[in-house]
């Protein structure tokens, strides 16, 4: 990348050099549970923080409690980032929408002491997708869909630098996840639109399933510059045959029960030499309706093995 914008902070400044692996809370472990418990969970469990979410910071506020109250509650924690921010290639009509979401998020995201906010690729529904391969009529967003891949690629990372400017005058910074379903899903497609967006506070954090169903092995995540990475989300998966993935199928299996070689990913991305922060994405229903503490507690258990 060149040298940095003069509105973004440096990378030292948004995200300093961490000691050691850190095994963070990710909200998708009790996803149905208010933020209060997910502050217990990271807290009474021993967690080193919370990737949290920002759907249930903002019904938190819904609820009645004050923003100085929000903040309050979640001062005594190390939260990396926020999740998450959609559709981040919303071009045209779509864009006004893009950037009154993306202020009101980081406004969040500065309100609750969080370092970065995460942002998607999209379309995030995988139907208007399908419906687009099959050739079928698609109502509603449809994002850089049937566009030229250079199209996509110079709206999306155009998108992502302006994005990465307005989370600067928050001292944030921004950090990539392209769904596998979308288009420019792959590693090296993550990259490039990072490199083109040329703005030092953009980072990426490696998902393990959208990894997977995008092609990519532990081989390729283990040739990146570990000066990308952000973070990494620990995941599993049932086995994907090709095609379009459908992430509620896909991914309703615990985390180390599934299809992938966990310690080989974990192993891929710390032979790059990054350390830092990793936590658990769970998108199981059955542990989603069990007891989150016993959850919480395995998953915990689970990344410890792997990492430290």
């Amino acid at each position: 990348m060149n040298s940095p914008q003069p509105n973004a902070p440096q990378p030292n400044a948004s995200q300093p050099q961490a000691r050691r692996q850190q095994i963070m809370l990710h909200s998708l472990i009790a996803k149905d549970a208010p933020m209060a418990l997910d502050l217990r969970l990271a807290q009474e469990l021993g967690y080193d923080g919370i990737e949290l979410s920002g759907a249930k910071m903002r019904a938190f506020l819904a609820a009645g409690w004050s923003e100085a109250e929000l903040a309050a509650r979640l001062r005594p924690f190390t939260i990396p980032g926020i999740g998450f921010l959609l559709d981040i290639e919303r071009h045209g009509t779509d864009e006004a929408s893009l950037i009154a979401d993306a202020e009101a998020l980081f406004a969040l995201a500065e309100l609750a002491g969080a370092k970065g906010v995460q942002v998607l690729t999209g379309p995030v529904s995988l139907a208007t997708v399908q419906r687009h391969g099959q050739g079928l009529p698609v109502e509603g967003y449809t994002g850089v869909l049937g566009l030229l891949r250079a199209e996509q690629m110079a709206i999306t990372a155009r998108n992502l630098a302006r994005l990465a400017d307005l989370a600067a005058e928050r001292g944030l910074l921004v950090y990539l996840e392209a769904l596998g379903w979308c288009p420019l899903n792959t590693i090296s497609d993550q990259v490039e639109l990072i490199s083109r967006a040329d703005r030092s506070n953009i980072r990426m954090v490696v998902d393990f399933w959208h990894a997977y169903v995008s092609g990519d092995t532990p081989e390729r995540i283990a040739k990146l510059d570990k000066d990308i990475l952000y973070g990494v989300h620990v995941c599993d998966s049932l086995a994907h045959a090709g095609g379009l993935p459908d992430e509620a199928a896909l991914r309703n299996v615990a985390t180390g029960e599934g299809v992938l070689p966990l310690q080989d990913w974990v192993d891929a991305v710390k032979a790059t030499g990054y350390v830092g922060w990793w936590s658990g994405e769970l998108f199981a229903r059955r542990q989603h309706q069990d007891d989150s503490f016993t959850v919480a507690a395995e998953m915990k258990r689970l990344m410890e093995k792997l990492i430290l």
